[in-house]
């Protein structure tokens, strides 16, 4: 919405006073796995939800490419990074608690690696003209260069690829912007970047239950989701595709829900997951029968969400334990 709490307020009273439609791209919430979670806990499947484990595995190479080097490296040019990568997340912990409120939140992490402080003996300014560059997992050269690739991350570096270029064109225009711009920077310390890399927060809810949200750089798989949904009487896994896993307490059984979907029309979609498309299909059709009930993230429930990551990262800067009605 906005990367001040004041200015995301504003936007949601401008809304009510105008009767606009706002749809916030908190887009997870529009998947058909995301809705079957929120229909089972909503039906008792696994009895009273007691608990929420989420963790938002960013990915080294993909924290390396956005938050240290990329658009979002640094505070003052857009904002912290729970609010820039993981106000997705902490939506989807709001969205399955509903209607339970969040009362409390507490928070802790830091800019752990990517400081002057851990750079290598030896290494440069640049990874193109690095003597160890070879033994280092966020090199540029190994990331942009040394497979050829013409879609992403490359055309984040280079965005004016022409169809049907060829790759030697495409390495000699990303060898330059290596050389010169912010993406061939050794990660160490010449970035000018200070958003944490690691980072947990821990959520109270009015009926006493409780959810935990880590965002963690250090992992294999990028931009990998992983939700645990404790129950008095089962338990749902989530691992961030189309499939749920139902472990019942009562039976010891598990059953596996395969949410796997086509658009309307069976058209294959992409983005998010898919969810770009059910997120985009959502608002027109809200738009064109003056429906705003068909919207799953509105402005209220989107500036709830953005409260939740304002008031964890003050709980971190402060190191204490903030309440949501101090943030209202």
């Amino acid at each position: 919405m906005a990367t001040k709490i004041e200015h995301c307020k504003r936007i949601v009273t401008v809304c009510q006073e105008h009767n606009v439609f706002l749809a916030v791209c908190h887009v997870l919430r529009y998947l058909p796995v995301v809705k079957k979670i929120k229909q089972l806990i909503d039906n008792n499947v696994i009895g009273k939800l007691v608990s929420i484990q989420h963790i938002e595995g960013v990915g080294f190479w993909s924290f390396a490419h956005a938050y240290v080097r990329g658009n979002w490296h640094n505070e003052r040019e857009s904002s912290f990074s729970l609010l820039t990568k993981c106000c997705h997340d902490l939506d989807l912990i709001q969205y399955w608690m509903q209607p339970r409120r969040c009362t409390y939140v507490s928070s802790f992490g830091k800019l752990t690696h990517f400081t002057k402080e851990n750079k290598p003996h030896g290494a440069s300014e640049r990874c193109l003209t690095c003597s160890v560059e070879q033994t280092c997992p966020y090199s540029a050269k190994k990331l942009y260069l040394d497979i050829p690739n013409r879609g992403f991350p490359v055309s984040v570096v280079v965005p004016d690829i022409e169809d049907g270029e060829d790759w030697n064109s495409i390495r000699t225009k990303v060898t330059k912007a290596l050389e010169t711009g912010p993406y061939g920077k050794c990660v160490y310390g010449n970035c000018d970047n200070d958003v944490v890399d690691q980072q947990v927060v821990l959520l109270n809810f009015d009926d006493g239950s409780t959810a935990t949200m880590q965002m963690v750089a250090f992992t294999q798989h990028s931009w990998r989701r992983t939700s645990r949904l404790f129950g008095t009487h089962g338990e749902l896994t989530w691992r961030g595709e189309n499939t749920i896993e139902h472990y019942d307490f009562l039976t010891q059984t598990r059953t596996i829900y395969d949410e796997t979907d086509l658009s309307p029309g069976g058209i294959m979609t992409s983005g998010h997951a898919d969810a770009d498309f059910f997120a985009m299909d959502s608002f027109i059709r809200a738009v064109a029968s003056d429906r705003s009930d068909l919207l799953c993230t509105g402005p209220q429930d989107s500036l709830t969400s953005h409260i939740l990551a304002f008031a964890a990262e003050r709980a971190r800067r402060e190191n204490r334990v903030c309440s949501i009605s101090e943030m209202m």
